[in-house]
């Protein structure tokens, strides 16, 4: 079997003077760099303007090819912006490659979300909803079963044990979901929309007001649980703004909660995996997920009051 080739600068210069009237002005092309440290470079910032992203297997290829497809039939329903692709093609025998339009602001990671920007948030999750799942099937976004939080609540149990042996998370925090409520919490069906399925922290724009400028990453989306975007916005942006979000869009108190404890799980799960050597992903992005997604959201803050003798009498 061949191997796939390896971008480099070098390759991406040379796609883009081939692309942009504006990089055959100089001999040596616009400025290209990585998005990310580290070798086996995929995505490049070119100029200040654009990015580029260069896919390193066929799989890869086939799901960039729907990701187009689908931002475009996802963006008029969507109040934040979707990339939009100015150039794509093949940069190598089967291999794709898209130029899209840079949107410009920082990330969740380094920038708070205002109460506008949670408006902005609870649009994302309105227009999922809204994008047609058959269409989005006829591309070949892939549907999805809802996971069984049960399954998770015993997996991310065991996770806290052995976090509290490290002394990274207190396990008792995890009794807050209790089989009973697991069950309560499953799935309804007939529920499917669109789901990102990727909102992370990096994917989010956001601007210097804290408004939600616009979501990257769309090659993993699929048709299924709404709650996991509901999860990943607790993970990246908190539970309570994720919860405030997933209300002003119209989802009840069950999918709210589902997708709360999917994220608390989840981020037990990849952190305890990641402390023991297994897992990947940054520390410290770990760490700031799971202090997100254990955000007390408001009944919890409201039933501590009670607890602790702190409420009306």
């Amino acid at each position: 079997m061949t191997q796939a080739p390896t971008p480099t600068a070098d390759t991406v210069r040379r796609l883009v003077r081939a692309l942009l009237k504006d990089g055959a002005d100089t001999a040596a092309g616009p400025e290209v760099r990585p998005v990310a440290e580290g070798g086996g470079h995929s995505t490049w910032w070119v100029g200040a303007r654009h990015v580029m992203r260069l896919a390193t297997d066929r799989e890869d290829s086939v799901r960039q090819r729907r990701e187009l497809r689908l931002r475009d039939l996802a963006r008029p329903h969507l109040p934040t912006a979707v990339p939009a692709s100015v150039a794509h093609g093949e940069w190598a025998p089967g291999l794709t490659y898209t130029l899209d339009k840079r949107i410009s602001g920082g990330t969740a990671g380094g920038q708070e979300v205002s109460a506008m920007g949670e408006d902005d948030l609870a649009g994302l999750l309105t227009g999922l909803r809204e994008v047609p799942v058959r269409q989005a099937g006829t591309l070949g976004v892939p549907r999805t079963a809802p996971r069984s939080l049960e399954a998770l609540r015993r997996m991310a149990a065991h996770a806290a044990e052995r976090l509290g042996r490290a002394d990274e998370f207190d396990p008792a925090r995890m009794a807050q979901l209790a089989p009973p409520a697991a069950a309560q919490l499953a799935a309804q069906p007939g529920t499917a929309v669109l789901v990102h399925h990727g909102l992370t922290a990096d994917r989010l724009v956001i601007g210097a007001e804290g408004r939600v400028r616009g979501v990257l990453g769309w090659n993993g989306a699929v048709v299924g649980d709404p709650a996991e975007d509901i999860a990943g916005l607790a993970r990246a942006v908190g539970s309570p703004a994720a919860v405030r979000a997933a209300t002003l869009a119209g989802y009840g108190a069950r999918p709210c909660l589902r997708g709360l404890w999917l994220a608390r799980c989840d981020t037990v799960i990849r952190l305890a995996d990641r402390v023991e050597g297994r897992g990947e992903g940054p520390l410290p992005l770990l760490r700031s997920e799971l202090r997100h997604a254990w955000e007390a959201i408001l009944l919890e803050r409201v039933t501590e009051l009670r607890e602790d003798g702190g409420g009306e009498p």
